[in-house]
């Protein structure tokens, strides 16, 4: 049986039940996702002024602080934000919502959508980032999912489905239209235990929406197929890294790159 799956408004708003599970469990970009931004999107990252829009808990403002970006995180729930200030206290942060975005127009080098650009309207969305970019800037759309090319994540998968139904797991990486997208995945892994994995799993908004009682029937029912597979409590945690940039339609053709 399913569960009905709520909107994706209140999907969104849901991870401010697990701000500081989120920031523990969640994995990170690795390196080769800014570096694809930098090259797809014809910019540097040092000294460059970034907007990172459903900033969340900070993942890919750290890692953007981190390459020399000036960076402003968005985001619309109050207790990711707390999270964000306590992990990165000097970063500025924008309580706001990625489909109007509380920013002056052309003020930006890049605007990036991280794990985020699924849970907005593109129709709002796409004009709003446009308006804050400079000519020649760049809005990059990055997604860090599970890997469903590997068996026992698509038998993980599968088991979410049957459960709470379709496209709540691995994310829509749908591309807006009216854009010339350049694109780049990476495949990598991180080595965890199926205990760390199972909390993880539970930071995803369809977890947290089942509410307490739901998804630790789920989760202690996986804790069993993964020891299944995993009898020693260890396991590689596989991800696709998706990043597609696009620059705003009036930037200049062979244009230098900025910062």
């Amino acid at each position: 049986m399913t569960h009905e799956i709520p909107a994706a408004a209140e999907r969104a708003l849901a991870f401010d039940r697990a701000a500081r599970a989120y920031a523990a469990y969640r994995p990170a970009y690795p390196a080769g996702v800014l570096d694809a931004v930098e090259e797809l999107g014809g910019l540097r990252l040092a000294g460059a002024r970034v907007a990172d829009v459903g900033a969340g808990t900070g993942i890919a403002s750290g890692a953007l602080h981190g390459r020399g970006a000036r960076v402003t995180g968005i985001e619309p729930g109050a207790a990711m934000a707390a999270q964000f200030r306590r992990d990165l206290p000097e970063v500025p942060l924008v309580r706001g919502d990625g489909n109007r975005l509380p920013l002056a127009d052309g003020s930006l080098d890049l605007v990036a959508y991280a794990q985020s650009w699924h849970w907005t309207d593109p129709a709002l969305a796409v004009p709003s980032a446009l308006r804050v970019l400079r000519p020649g800037g760049a809005l990059a759309l990055l997604w860090n999912d599970p890997d469903p090319s590997v068996p026992w994540v698509a038998e993980q998968q599968a088991r979410i489905v049957e459960r709470i139904g379709d496209g709540c797991y691995i994310s829509d990486r749908t591309l807006p239209g009216g854009l010339s997208w350049r694109t780049r995945e990476l495949r990598w892994s991180r080595a965890v235990t199926v205990d760390f994995h199972l909390a993880k799993l539970a930071t995803h908004s369809a977890f947290i929406l089942l509410g307490a009682a739901g998804a630790a029937e789920f989760l202690a029912e996986e804790r069993k197929h993964l020891l299944r597979r995993f009898p020693d409590g260890a396991l590689e945690e596989p991800y696709t890294a998706f990043v597609a940039v696009a620059r705003r339609p009036d930037a200049p053709a062979g244009g230098r790159p900025s910062g």
